[in-house]
């Protein structure tokens, strides 16, 4: 679309194209008239085929053009110069199902997201509106190359996703929360950063209950990561959220057999441990370091405060050098990858009951997205730290 006695069109790049999840794109706009107002929308359809969308307000500056990185969003749904904005504001488009989640469940084909640019400042009736340019990025959890293989093995059930090349790679066995099922794009973006990361799923619809997974699902899910062929048996961590975490701090805690280099805890507590009957956690007997990862306006569970307890315990143990904590202010439950957008609500089913609700995650938006930006680089730093390092006794 052309402006009125111009015979140049406002054209808009996106770069890059094609990237994975966890890495920043630019846009900037051309071509348009000097001072002009002009609207930002990110538009996408997720594996359950609801809308996202997400719109920041614009001023062209003297030269005709609005630049991510440089320029500032007046409002929409994020404001400042933010131009990942377009992806961690995004919410279900007006009429939506109430309480979605937006989750990659196909981690083999990308998330397409489509920008467009809008004259005027609007915030809502964009499809009735004709853009004045779009163009359309990918953003993968699965790097090229990395390979996805199925983990049915002494009645383990997961994934494992290993990174391109020949090996080996260090491990990562990958543990999320209790909303149940095979949770894999976690897994599959660690394994793009050169971990070979195997998803668990240890709480499904069927007939596999926690009650009924006892330490050796886990053990042997450990042993069979530690036992592939493309992976380095004495470099390995444990990933867990939620009651991933609390499982995690159990199993590093009491298990003969999970000996891993490091652990990783986002929005643990181990009062979880209790609730789910499973073996009280000690944290004075664990050897490896140790991150924590938590957000202040953690709704679910009392996590800043546990992640406190647990500092003073190992205090006394001795091993509080073997402790770091990363607590983020107004960032909610649900800490994800970067640019995941925020939910601080949305419905859940419990596995115990069956039963569905609306569960209160919290978090603030912005400082929520900051949370999840910041604490993946300094996990995977953390991870790099501990399994490239040689092998060494705590």
């Amino acid at each position: 679309m052309c402006w009125v006695g111009s015979r140049t069109c406002p054209l808009l790049s996106v770069q890059p194209i094609r990237g994975l999840v966890d890495e920043k794109f630019q846009f900037v706009v051309t071509n348009l008239p000097p001072d002009q107002k002009v609207t930002l929308h990110s538009l996408h359809q997720s594996d359950d085929k609801d809308f996202w969308e997400a719109f920041g307000h614009y001023v062209s500056d003297e030269h005709g053009s609005v630049t991510g990185f440089k320029h500032e969003s007046l409002g929409g749904t994020y404001e400042g110069t933010e131009p990942m904005g377009l992806l961690w504001s995004m919410r279900p488009i007006p009429g939506s199902r109430h309480g979605l989640r937006l989750r990659k469940r196909d981690i083999v084909r990308p998330m397409e997201v489509c920008i467009s640019v809008y004259s005027g400042h609007l915030s809502q009736g964009f499809s009735q509106q004709t853009p004045l340019a779009t163009s359309v990025t990918e953003r993968w959890y699965v790097a090229p190359g990395v390979k996805r293989v199925n983990i049915r093995e002494k009645e383990i059930r997961g994934t494992l996703f290993l990174p391109p090349g020949s090996g080996p790679y260090p491990g990562v066995l990958d543990l999320w929360g209790a909303g149940g099922g095979l949770v894999e794009y976690r897994s599959a973006l660690l394994a793009s950063h050169g971990f070979a990361s195997m998803a668990l799923e240890y709480l499904a619809p069927e007939d596999l209950r926690l009650e009924d997974t006892d330490a050796s699902y886990f053990e042997k899910a450990y042993q069979i990561l530690k036992n592939h062929p493309m992976v380095k048996k004495d470099h390995l961590a444990v990933v867990g959220l939620c009651l991933g975490s609390a499982i995690t701090l159990s199993m590093v805690s009491y298990s003969k057999v999970i000996k891993p280099q490091c652990c990783v805890c986002i929005s643990g507590n181990i009062e979880t441990i209790r609730i789910h009957l499973l073996k009280c956690t000690q944290v004075g007997r664990i050897k490896c370091p140790l991150l924590l990862v938590n957000g202040d306006d953690d709704q679910i569970l009392p996590a800043v405060e546990s992640a406190e307890d647990m500092a003073m315990m190992m205090e006394k143990s001795g091993n509080r050098h073997l402790l770091e904590i990363l607590t983020y202010p107004d960032a909610g439950h649900l800490i994800e990858p970067p640019y995941s957008p925020h939910f601080r609500a949305t419905n859940f089913k419990l596995e115990c009951t069956k039963e569905r609700i609306v569960m209160l995650w919290g978090g603030q938006t912005k400082p929520h997205a900051y949370a999840q930006e910041d604490a993946w680089k300094k996990i995977l730093a953390f991870l790099w730290q501990h399994l490239s390092a040689p092998v060494t006794s705590f």
